[in-house]
């Protein structure tokens, strides 16, 4: 079994430092994503959603941490686990469940649904594993070439890409040229359905990896929002000060199959039981309950708000028009 060198969290650092108010909002954050996941599992399984569909279950401390830490005024890019992204970065319910429905009113016109979202400073959610990296790649390098200190490129990415042609290539310019970006490896343990100590020779993987580029690595507790801010934090503060690429690993798991097709039956439900033992949401609120800053009632509430909310954004979804095919190849090109 892989041992871990996770970062060092200071809980009472955080409760300290973040606002009451910043920390109840992490907090309804991280349960809106859970709430949005389970209600779009259930209208997929209800067929009113087609594709492919990813959820984000078990991994959410991780973007919100992240986000919270490093601000949305910087540029982001991640896998077809886009939804909690997008919604994080100010993409609304109501468009991003329309996205999924496939309709005129969705994120992306009803075109790229759910593996392909956008927002403001989202540069998408990608199908292709491991194919967004030279995307995040190029943002930090308009970024350093129009000397923009201020703001950095965050890449997310899972385990499984880990092995593609497309990562090192990227961490390899990345450490040559001294571009401003962060690599996120979510490790939730199985790439589709293979677990990841049978698909990567080197664990832990960002360990092992930075030291071939001569970048500095980190390894989370990717079900802690309190390390993930924290490590977000300060290597924020050292890609600002160095411009220097870091590469993290985030240990998590998800709570569901690979994607909604996968009935996960490679995992044991004991296995699963214990991962969920650790669920980032009831530890998050724990804390922050112990702490006094919320308490059970507020929580209840917080849960039925965001529920209805989603339930509202699927009564939009379901309302709205399907897209056009006259319009189907508008926006393919840019005009010259």
């Amino acid at each position: 079994m892989t041992e871990y060198n996770f970062f060092k969290a200071d809980p009472q650092k955080v409760l300290a430092e973040l606002p009451k108010e910043t920390l109840i909002e992490a907090l309804r954050e991280m349960v809106f994503i859970r709430q949005f996941e389970m209600r779009a599992e259930s209208a997929y399984q209800q067929g009113l959603i087609g594709g492919f569909f990813h959820a984000y279950m078990g991994q959410e401390a991780i973007q919100t941490g992240c986000v919270h830490a490093l601000g949305r005024e910087n540029w982001f890019t991640t896998t077809y686990r886009c939804h909690a992204l997008a919604l994080l970065l100010g993409a609304t319910p109501n468009e991003v469940m329309a996205e999924l429905y496939g309709r005129a009113t969705g994120n992306a016109g009803g075109r790229g649904g759910s593996m392909h979202l956008y927002a403001d400073r989202l540069l998408g959610g990608f199908g292709i594993v491991g194919g967004h990296l030279p995307i995040a790649t190029g943002a930090a390098f308009s970024l350093k070439y129009q000397n923009k200190k201020d703001e950095m490129s965050l890449c997310f990415l899972g385990d499984g890409a880990t092995v593609q042609g497309a990562v090192h290539e990227s961490l390899n310019l990345s450490a040559l040229w001294d571009l401003p970006v962060i690599f996120v490896i979510e490790n939730n343990q199985w790439g589709m359905g293979t677990a990841v100590n049978r698909a990567v020779a080197t664990q832990p993987i960002a360990e092992h990896m930075a030291k071939s580029y001569d970048i500095e690595s980190y390894t989370l507790d990717g079900m802690d929002f309190f390390g993930c801010y924290q490590a977000f934090k300060e290597m924020g503060e050292k890609v600002k000060q160095t411009s220097r690429p870091i590469l993290v690993e985030a240990i998590t798991e998800r709570f569901r199959g690979h994607s909604i097709s996968d009935p996960g039956l490679y995992r044991s439900k004991e296995d699963l039981q214990k991962a969920m033992e650790r669920d980032p949401i009831p530890r998050f609120y724990g804390a922050l309950k112990e702490a006094n800053i919320i308490d059970e009632a507020t929580f209840e509430a917080m849960q039925k708000s965001a529920k209805q909310i989603v339930i509202d954004s699927m009564k939009f979804a379901n309302d709205s028009p399907w897209p056009d095919p006259v319009e189907l190849e508008e926006g393919v090109y840019a005009d010259s």
